[in-house]
């Protein structure tokens, strides 16, 4: 049985609270700009805890791939690879960025 709310509604609430309450009533550009920024955040850290959809590749992975190719050697399907990698981050990070340019 899961605990009622989630870490994923939880932070759900807190990202509307301060976009729909707190940001309209907000004068400061500065305080405004910090605001959204945690706007942004949490939206992030929400779509991270509701994804099933991890990367593909692990830190260690992307780093010892990365060696590899730019020592020339490419592995078949390092393109591929790499569009679901990035995929699978853009749809935590910036689903409209994906939705935009995929």
């Amino acid at each position: 049985m899961t605990e009622r709310p989630t870490a994923a509604e939880l932070a759900e609430a807190v990202r509307e609270f301060l976009e729909h309450e707190l940001l309209p009533s907000l004068g400061d550009a500065r305080l405004r700009f910090h605001t959204l920024v945690a706007v942004n955040a949490l939206g992030i850290v929400g779509r991270e805890l509701e994804s099933a959809d991890a990367a593909v590749l692990s830190r260690e992975e992307a780093e010892a791939l990365s060696a590899r190719i730019r020592a020339g050697d490419v592995p078949p399907g390092t393109l591929a690879l790499l569009k679901r990698d990035v995929g699978a981050r853009l749809r935590i990070a910036s689903p409209r960025y994906l939705d935009r340019y995929a």
